[in-house]
């Protein structure tokens, strides 16, 4: 089984965060400046090669009623044509409060406030999940006689 990579895309840097071989805990990777589409192209196709990457998770950011605004119509696009460009699967991940989550861990860890959050919110997107894809499937129990 292979990693997993997400990507948080904004218009000037994309968060990357990857998980472990087992697939269990994500971590910050790295943030690509977008400069060009194939600059971010190639630089993914680097870490995917470098990593064994089997994966992509874009953070999809609707709104919290679920529905989907400006920015995650142009996250879709973007997710579109990196998925025709790069050889793994790429998968749309509901990102509803990442940054925000992401904030309050680097709060508790006492981290330097002005650093771009990018990357720890492509690793809050990833182990929402990583943590979805463990969780069992829903099971109805029948009454015991």
């Amino acid at each position: 089984m292979g990693r997993v990579m997400a990507l948080d895309l904004g218009e000037k840097r994309i968060g990357v965060a990857l998980s472990d071989p087992t697939r269990t805990i994500a971590r910050p990777l790295t943030i690509l400046p977008r400069a060009s589409r194939r600059a971010v192209v190639e630089a993914l196709r680097r870490l995917i090669a470098e990593h064994e990457v089997e994966e992509i998770v874009i953070g999809l950011p609707r709104s919290l009623s679920g529905a989907e605004g400006p920015q995650a119509r142009w996250v879709r696009r973007e997710a579109e044509a990196l998925a025709r460009q790069l050889p793994v699967p790429v998968v749309l991940w509901d990102e509803r409060l990442s940054t925000v989550t992401a904030a309050a861990y680097r709060a508790l860890r006492g981290a330097r406030r002005r650093d771009p959050l990018d990357a720890e919110a492509a690793a809050v997107i990833l182990q929402d999940y990583l943590e979805a894809q463990r969780a069992p499937a829903p099971r109805e129990d029948l009454p015991s006689e």
